[in-house]
């Protein structure tokens, strides 16, 4: 029996650095919007990400009481999952996280409904920002948009053929 990978036509497999990291990173960041973030403790949050900056850190705004800030002080490595959509735009990272208080950075990043976590609005005591600078990375997506990889299945299906449109590899920005 044939791997899918040897039957398939096109490269499905490209690592990506640098500029086409952050690129393929934002990309799918935007789309999902949020993730589950992973500490040192058992925990999978999730967490809406707020931006991610030209070097490809992603940035979330969190309580300094919470036990997510407390875990990220006593063991910065953490790690993202990210979904996109059904069938592309998965992405995991790992990163090393740090905690900032800047208040620019806070008043650049917020955003009204941010008052349900903190009831102080902008001026709260309590808000903190996690910045996760990425240090490597897997991500499965498609090449071409969802409608021309659906394309590409149902075609590839009618004919016995595989046309996935499918790309993978790792993220290093």
């Amino acid at each position: 029996m044939d791997s899918i990978n040897r039957n398939q036509a096109e490269q499905t497999h490209k690592d990506l650095t640098g500029h086409d990291a952050v690129k393929r990173i934002r990309h799918i960041v935007d789309d999902a919007a949020s993730c589950f973030f992973v500490s040192s403790g058992t925990d999978a949050r999730p967490m809406s990400v707020l931006d991610v900056d030209a070097a490809g850190s992603l940035w979330f705004m969190s309580a300094a009481d919470s036990h997510k800030n407390a875990e990220v002080a006593a063991d910065p490595k953490v790690r993202l999952y990210f979904q996109a959509s059904k069938h592309a735009g998965f992405l995991y990272l790992d990163g090393i996280a740090t905690i900032s208080t800047d208040p620019n950075r806070i008043r650049e990043l917020w955003s009204p409904e941010l008052a349900t976590w903190f009831t102080g609005g902008l001026g709260d005591p309590r808000i903190t920002l996690i910045r996760v600078v990425p240090t490597d990375g897997y991500y499965w997506d498609n090449k071409h948009g969802n409608l021309v990889a659906g394309l590409k299945i149902m075609v590839g299906a009618a004919i016995g053929k595989t046309m996935d449109d499918s790309i993978e590899g790792r993220v290093a920005p």
